[in-house]
């Protein structure tokens, strides 16, 4: 396996755009990547895997986890956390998606009182 690659900043900062409307969402520092929280709840994950490509991992409603497990590529069902979902990202990637994915994840992560003040994204 190879080394993992940095995360682009272009990435990042898109990341940090979505994330910026979320009430008390903070960036920080992974093991892996960076990743956005609230609270200590993670709401997503973004990183390089050792493969080269770049991924993030979220929070996903029991609709999204089932249909997430058939899709396909860039779609995946992560082997821990029985509702983390993924995405495979590149320059092709729909960052509205991603946005939208990211919001939904917050909602199911954070505290009710904070979730209430976040509009879910109409699908």
């Amino acid at each position: 396996m190879g080394e993992r690659p940095d995360v682009p900043d272009w990435m990042l900062d898109t990341l940090r755009a979505a994330t910026a409307v979320l009430p008390e969402c903070r960036e920080e520092r992974a093991w892996v990547g960076t990743r956005w929280r609230v609270g200590q709840a993670t709401i997503a994950h973004l990183f390089g895997g050792e493969d080269g490509l770049f991924r993030i991992t979220l929070r996903g409603d029991p609709d999204d986890v089932a249909a997430f497990s058939h899709l396909g590529p860039p779609y995946f069902k992560s082997d821990w956390g029985s509702n983390v979902i993924g995405m495979m990202l590149d320059e092709a990637t729909d960052w509205g998606e991603v946005a939208e994915m990211v919001t939904i994840s917050y909602c199911i992560q954070a505290p009710r009182h904070l979730a209430d003040r976040v509009d879910l994204p109409t699908i």
